[in-house]
């Protein structure tokens, strides 16, 4: 199942969980993360983070949705976006288009690219065990098998896991 995750400037949030479920699906789950406006480059915190934890780095960069909006890309059967809206921040809408229309679900998660150089540690780290805990949630579901309906209702629900 592809999945796109998508913020604002794809440094932080979105790499994370597209690291996790990349790492921890056992292939059933190819991620991949983009941004509406990316910032161009990872965050240091989010690299020296996913190293910690065992995961690998390479080949994670900051890009824009546009590259995911061609007809040669990849079709996505789900589109999460995880800014944090209650922080007011602008979350990227994925249009929808005639061809095919993922199932779309809103996961906000605290913005940790947003904190001072002090914190970072602390605001990764609670950023990455949330976005983990979504994700085991995600993997655990019998995804294969489900209508698009029960697979939309269910990774809505995993927002408040």
């Amino acid at each position: 199942m592809n999945i796109l995750i998508l913020c604002t400037g794809n440094s932080a949030r979105s790499i994370l969980l597209e690291s996790i479920l990349n790492r921890d699906s056992a292939g059933r789950i190819h991620a991949y993360s983009a941004g509406s406006t990316p910032s161009g480059r990872v965050h240091p915190q989010s690299l020296k983070l996913l190293a910690a934890k065992g995961h690998p780095t390479d080949g994670l960069t900051s890009q824009s949705w546009d590259e995911f909006a061609t007809p040669d890309a990849p079709q996505m059967v789900v589109v999460i976006t995880v800014c944090d809206s209650a922080a007011a921040e602008t979350c990227p809408f994925w249009p929808r288009s005639a061809g095919h229309t993922p199932l779309q679900a809103h996961w906000g998660i605290p913005d940790p690219a947003a904190a001072t150089q002090p914190d970072w540690h602390v605001a990764f780290q609670t950023a990455f065990d949330t976005l983990s805990r979504k994700a085991a949630a995600l993997i655990d579901l019998p995804f294969e098998t489900m209508d698009p309906a029960a697979l939309k209702s269910a990774i809505n629900a995993i927002a408040d896991v």
